[in-house]
């Protein structure tokens, strides 16, 4: 298992929660298509993300976009999208919206977790469900 920082400061905590740490910006879809070489369910979790609003709409809007039109050329065989958190709710519905596109136009087997990440028990259940679901595909 892999969980990405854009500051390798946070490395250390990644890795101490058992994960290998590894950097990439998901407002530049290029440092993620380095790392999936070996990676079958991706996890985009960012509805809690913080930022300036233009860099939200993007990660939810275009950088998802260019992420997803990518790995049908990579081994990932499953996405998870999280719909739920504090980012503006018409950017994480138009994420949802493209996340399903993706898996009607190239086939991506997608599961969409609109668990409130508040609800951390809840919310954690429903990301191993989901992609509990994409592994037995």
């Amino acid at each position: 298992m892999r969980g990405t920082t854009r500051d390798p400061a946070c490395s250390a905590e990644i890795e101490a929660s058992g994960i290998e740490a590894a950097t990439a910006d998901p407002l530049r879809p290029g440092t993620i298509f380095d790392l999936v070489g070996d990676v079958t369910v991706v996890h985009w979790l960012l509805g809690d993300a913080q930022g300036e609003p233009a860099e939200l709409d993007a990660l939810h809007g275009t950088s998802l976009e260019a992420l997803l039109e990518k790995l049908v050329d990579t081994p990932v065989r499953g996405f998870v999208y999280e719909a739920a958190g504090d980012v503006a709710a018409e950017s994480r519905q138009r994420g949802a919206a493209l996340v399903r596109s993706a898996a009607q136009t190239w086939q991506i087997p997608v599961e969409i977790v609109d668990s409130d990440p508040v609800e951390s028990d809840e919310w954690l259940d429903a990301t191993f469900a989901a992609t509990e679901r994409l592994l037995l595909r």
